[in-house]
Protein backbone atom coordinates (compact mmCIF):
# COMPACT_ATOMS: atom_id res chain seq x y z
CA UNK A 1 0.00 0.00 0.00
CA UNK A 2 1.26 3.48 -0.87
CA UNK A 3 0.99 6.16 1.82
CA UNK A 4 1.28 9.85 1.07
CA UNK A 5 2.43 10.62 4.61
CA UNK A 6 4.79 8.93 7.02
CA UNK A 7 2.16 8.76 9.79
CA UNK A 8 -0.03 6.41 7.74
CA UNK A 9 3.04 4.45 6.70
CA UNK A 10 3.98 4.01 10.39
CA UNK A 11 0.67 2.30 11.19
CA UNK A 12 1.34 -0.38 8.55
CA UNK A 13 4.88 -1.22 9.68
CA UNK A 14 5.39 -4.41 11.68
CA UNK A 15 7.52 -4.00 14.79
CA UNK A 16 11.23 -4.83 14.81
CA UNK A 17 11.96 -5.01 11.08
CA UNK A 18 14.16 -2.76 9.00
CA UNK A 19 13.00 -0.35 6.34
CA UNK A 20 14.69 0.62 3.08
CA UNK A 21 15.24 4.04 1.54
CA UNK A 22 15.55 4.63 -2.19
CA UNK A 23 16.98 7.59 -4.10
CA UNK A 24 15.60 7.12 -7.61
CA UNK A 25 17.67 8.71 -10.32
CA UNK A 26 17.40 8.37 -14.08
CA UNK A 27 20.56 6.23 -14.28
CA UNK A 28 20.87 4.75 -10.78
CA UNK A 29 18.92 3.88 -7.65
CA UNK A 30 20.63 4.59 -4.35
CA UNK A 31 19.68 2.06 -1.68
CA UNK A 32 19.98 2.42 2.10
CA UNK A 33 18.66 0.28 4.94
CA UNK A 34 17.86 0.82 8.59
CA UNK A 35 18.60 -1.40 11.54
CA UNK A 36 15.74 -3.39 13.08
CA UNK A 37 15.15 -0.70 15.70
CA UNK A 38 14.82 1.86 12.91
CA UNK A 39 17.27 4.30 14.44
CA UNK A 40 20.15 4.45 11.93
CA UNK A 41 20.18 4.53 8.13
CA UNK A 42 23.16 2.89 6.43
CA UNK A 43 24.07 3.24 2.75
CA UNK A 44 23.89 -0.16 1.06
CA UNK A 45 24.48 -0.02 -2.69
CA UNK A 46 23.78 1.76 -5.95
CA UNK A 47 21.75 -0.14 -8.53
CA UNK A 48 22.48 0.73 -12.15
CA UNK A 49 19.12 1.24 -13.84
CA UNK A 50 18.33 -0.71 -16.98
CA UNK A 51 14.62 -1.45 -17.27
CA UNK A 52 11.93 -1.57 -14.61
CA UNK A 53 11.76 -5.38 -14.46
CA UNK A 54 15.50 -5.76 -13.82
CA UNK A 55 15.54 -2.86 -11.36
CA UNK A 56 12.57 -4.29 -9.48
CA UNK A 57 14.11 -7.79 -9.42
CA UNK A 58 17.24 -6.42 -7.71
CA UNK A 59 15.23 -4.39 -5.20
CA UNK A 60 12.91 -7.32 -4.44
CA UNK A 61 15.97 -9.52 -3.87
CA UNK A 62 17.35 -6.99 -1.37
CA UNK A 63 13.93 -6.62 0.30
CA UNK A 64 13.69 -10.38 0.80
CA UNK A 65 17.33 -10.82 1.78
CA UNK A 66 17.12 -8.14 4.48
CA UNK A 67 13.52 -8.84 5.59
CA UNK A 68 12.47 -5.27 4.82
CA UNK A 69 9.17 -4.10 6.31
CA UNK A 70 8.62 -0.93 4.26
CA UNK A 71 10.06 1.37 1.62
CA UNK A 72 10.73 5.11 1.70
CA UNK A 73 11.18 6.69 -1.73
CA UNK A 74 12.78 10.09 -2.04
CA UNK A 75 10.33 12.48 -3.70
CA UNK A 76 12.29 15.02 -5.76
CA UNK A 77 10.13 18.12 -5.29
CA UNK A 78 11.11 21.43 -6.83
CA UNK A 79 12.63 23.98 -4.45
CA UNK A 80 9.25 25.77 -4.23
CA UNK A 81 7.61 22.51 -3.08
CA UNK A 82 5.79 21.84 -6.34
CA UNK A 83 5.97 18.52 -8.13
CA UNK A 84 7.43 18.16 -11.60
CA UNK A 85 8.07 15.28 -14.00
CA UNK A 86 10.60 13.59 -11.70
CA UNK A 87 7.97 13.34 -8.94
CA UNK A 88 5.53 11.81 -11.41
CA UNK A 89 8.19 9.29 -12.40
CA UNK A 90 8.84 8.41 -8.73
CA UNK A 91 5.13 7.96 -8.04
CA UNK A 92 4.81 5.73 -11.14
CA UNK A 93 7.77 3.65 -9.94
CA UNK A 94 6.07 3.24 -6.53
CA UNK A 95 2.79 2.17 -8.18
CA UNK A 96 4.57 -0.38 -10.37
CA UNK A 97 6.60 -1.75 -7.46
CA UNK A 98 3.49 -2.00 -5.27
CA UNK A 99 2.05 -4.44 -7.82
CA UNK A 100 5.02 -6.75 -7.16
CA UNK A 101 5.43 -6.27 -3.39
CA UNK A 102 2.64 -5.82 -0.87
CA UNK A 103 4.56 -3.97 1.85
CA UNK A 104 3.93 -0.33 2.75
CA UNK A 105 5.57 2.39 0.66
CA UNK A 106 5.82 6.11 1.43
CA UNK A 107 7.56 9.19 0.12
CA UNK A 108 10.03 11.57 1.75
CA UNK A 109 10.88 15.05 0.50
CA UNK A 110 14.41 14.63 -0.80
CA UNK A 111 15.21 18.27 -1.55
CA UNK A 112 18.90 18.86 -0.85
CA UNK A 113 19.61 15.24 0.17
CA UNK A 114 22.23 14.90 -2.59
CA UNK A 115 23.72 18.25 -1.61
CA UNK A 116 23.99 17.10 2.02
CA UNK A 117 25.51 13.78 0.95
CA UNK A 118 28.03 15.55 -1.29
CA UNK A 119 28.99 17.91 1.54
CA UNK A 120 29.49 15.01 3.96
CA UNK A 121 31.66 13.15 1.46
CA UNK A 122 33.74 16.29 0.81
CA UNK A 123 34.20 16.80 4.56
CA UNK A 124 35.38 13.19 4.78
CA UNK A 125 37.95 14.03 2.09
CA UNK A 126 36.51 11.42 -0.28
CA UNK A 127 38.08 11.39 -3.74
CA UNK A 128 36.03 12.60 -6.70
CA UNK A 129 35.97 9.08 -8.18
CA UNK A 130 34.80 7.53 -4.92
CA UNK A 131 32.15 10.25 -4.42
CA UNK A 132 30.71 9.44 -7.85
CA UNK A 133 30.53 5.76 -6.86
CA UNK A 134 28.76 6.27 -3.52
CA UNK A 135 26.78 9.52 -3.78
CA UNK A 136 23.46 7.86 -4.65
CA UNK A 137 23.34 5.40 -1.79
CA UNK A 138 24.67 8.02 0.64
CA UNK A 139 21.82 10.31 -0.54
CA UNK A 140 19.41 7.39 0.03
CA UNK A 141 20.65 7.15 3.60
CA UNK A 142 19.91 10.87 4.13
CA UNK A 143 16.39 10.31 2.80
CA UNK A 144 15.88 7.26 5.00
CA UNK A 145 17.37 8.94 8.09
CA UNK A 146 14.91 11.83 7.71
CA UNK A 147 12.02 9.37 7.62
CA UNK A 148 13.43 7.39 10.57
CA UNK A 149 13.69 10.58 12.64
CA UNK A 150 10.08 11.41 11.78
CA UNK A 151 8.93 7.88 12.65
CA UNK A 152 10.67 8.16 16.02
CA UNK A 153 8.88 11.47 16.66
CA UNK A 154 5.52 9.89 15.72
CA UNK A 155 6.26 7.09 18.20
CA UNK A 156 7.05 9.61 20.94
CA UNK A 157 3.72 11.37 20.54
CA UNK A 158 1.58 8.24 20.27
Amino acid sequence: MIHEDVAGFATDLPFGRAIMGLDLGTKTIGVAVSDGLRSVATPLETVKRTKFTADADRLLFLIKQRDIAGLVLGLPRNMDGSEGPRCQSTRAFARNLSRLWDGPITFWDERLSTVAAERALLEADTSRKRRAEVIDHVAASYILQGALDRLRHIGDTA
